[in-house]
């Protein structure tokens, strides 16, 4: 089999270690079996095409309904409030709580700082920009990818398939800093390429800074690395190995600081079914593309990077449960360039392969509207925090107290708190904001028991019925005394919570 012919200006290039090679570090010295997927040359320009279609696309689909009708679920409320705090006190607070994501909230706080000068804008759209922005500069990054490692139409196709993608489209509309993480992996994916490529230091200071950026956004990031260890060539393996250490030396202290506030991830429960299957199909659809492309450049890098990551995960969770989804959404990036490429591969295959690849694709896009359409409903989060606020305006006549059961559903009434005016918190012991925490400090049980039996009428919010409750004395006190001395009037059920109103025997 011939080498395929490369322009007379190009260096010889180390590819990417392959999937099949004979370590998962060792280049291979075989031949591709499928000499016909291009490889674009690197002198030439990527046609605009290839990234302006993607990222119009996810703009679009970025800006279509991103308010939800004015919703906010409680991680979103969580943002706001810490992100428009004080600089000491948001220092502060990262201290005690939620380090993991104190780059995050200084960048929004910066954000609503700036908004607030120049007249301030709708505080929802504030908060989801940097996600939407995040989304739109990551497709067109992956399109840029894609077509470096498989030809234009594979990285047209890719950068479509990711903007297209659920979780993509609902991280790109929330005020989180997954959508961000994303971004920055994929950006440093392209880095590690042309670093390999190019073999010079200020290619890999280059990839080095990202990849820090990307781990200190959130450090799950760093196991985008573990991705990137294994499509090394051999060539590159020193430079490579040198610049992930570097990126881990600047990760520690954060490790250590979200380390010792590691309670704050004990809700996280044990990795479910859903989880597995969910981790299962979109493992298995890679491998399927993977084996369709054959050994590319672009399979090596991008199957570790839709499989390690979450993988990962989910084994240090068997030590402590740590598997939430968003965590890994940057290993959706490896989907994309797989299905985009093997598209590429089937529509170059013409005939009734092509027909067949057009349907299906086709099929594959009607079947994701209802969900597409769903994400813009506040129905499709936790909760709503509007919708609590609501509930607690009706709710609220005639009583005098309210409880948030457990604590941290206090964060329901930070983004609007003017219907919990005339309400005295009765477990409150400081702030939120005073305390340097996410959802306040409360007084000891007997306090509370106390302020309760002086309380004729009150207001309850609680998940919705099911759920796990927390088993703490402040708890356990809130729910004896309000089944022993307290009836419950009536129950209005919203999105994620319940608000139900109690009152002395005979007084509802």
């Amino acid at each position: 089999m011939h080498a395929r012919p490369r322009a007379h200006h190009d260096a010889p290039e180390p590819t990417i270690a392959t999937t099949h090679s004979p370590g998962p570090l060792l280049q291979s010295t075989r031949p591709p079996r499928t000499p016909e997927v291009p490889t674009p040359a690197r002198s030439g320009r990527t046609p605009a095409a290839v990234v302006l279609v993607p990222v119009a696309l996810a703009l679009v689909l970025g800006l279509w309904g991103i308010r939800r009708g004015g919703s906010m679920w409680r991680d979103e409320a969580v943002t706001c409030d810490i992100a428009q705090r004080t600089l000491p006190d948001l220092w502060a607070t990262l201290g005690h709580a939620d380090a993991v994501h104190g780059l995050y909230y200084l960048l929004l706080h910066g954000l609503f700082r700036a908004s607030a000068v120049f007249g301030g804008a709708d505080p929802l759209l504030v908060l989801r920009l940097p996600s939407l922005l995040a989304t739109v500069a990551a497709t067109g990054t992956l399109a840029l990818l894609g077509h470096r490692l498989a030809g234009p139409r594979a990285g047209l196709l890719s950068g479509v398939v990711f903007a297209l993608l659920p979780p993509v489209q609902r991280y790109a509309q929330e005020g989180r800093s997954y959508a961000l993480v994303c971004a920055l992996v994929v950006w440093a994916s392209y880095l590690l390429v042309r670093a390999i490529h190019t073999r010079t230091g200020r290619a890999w200071l280059a990839y080095g800074a990202v990849a820090s950026g990307a781990c200190l956004l959130h450090e799950f990031a760093v196991l985008a690395l573990a991705a990137h260890l294994v499509a090394l060539p051999a060539s590159a393996r020193r430079a490579g190995v040198r610049a992930m250490a570097a990126v881990c030396v600047c990760l520690a202290p954060l490790v250590v600081l979200s380390m010792r506030q590691s309670d704050q991830v004990a809700w996280i429960g044990g990795v479910g079914a859903g989880a597995l299957v969910g981790f299962a199909g979109v493992t298995v659809l890679g491998v399927a593309c993977a084996a369709l492309l054959g050994r590319t450049r672009l399979t090596a890098l991008a199957l570790p990077l839709l499989v390690l990551p979450p993988l990962l995960l989910l084994l240090l969770s068997l030590v402590k449960p740590l598997y939430v989804d968003r965590y890994v959404l940057y290993a959706h990036a490896g989907t994309a360039l797989l299905v985009g490429a093997a598209l590429d591969r089937l529509l170059r295959a013409g005939g009734r392969i092509r027909t067949v690849a057009v349907l299906a694709a086709g099929v594959a896009v009607l079947s994701l509207l209802p969900m597409t359409l769903d994400l813009r409903t506040p129905h499709s989060r936790t909760d709503d925090v509007a919708a609590v606020a609501d509930a607690v305006r009706s709710a609220a006549s005639g009583a005098d107290g309210v409880l948030f059961m457990p604590s941290r559903r206090r964060v329901w009434s930070l983004p609007d708190p003017a219907p919990f005016h005339g309400l005295r918190d009765l477990a409150l012991d400081r702030t939120p904001s005073a305390s340097h925490t996410l959802y306040g400090t409360e007084v000891s049980p007997s306090v509370i028991r106390a302020r309760m039996l002086a309380s004729p009428r009150i207001v309850a919010l609680r998940d919705p019925a099911g759920q796990p409750v927390d088993r703490t004395a402040q708890e356990d006190v809130k729910r004896r005394v309000l089944a022993r001395y307290f009836v419950a009037c009536h129950t209005r059920r919203v999105q994620g919570a319940r608000v139900s109103v109690y009152a002395r025997p005979g007084r509802c």
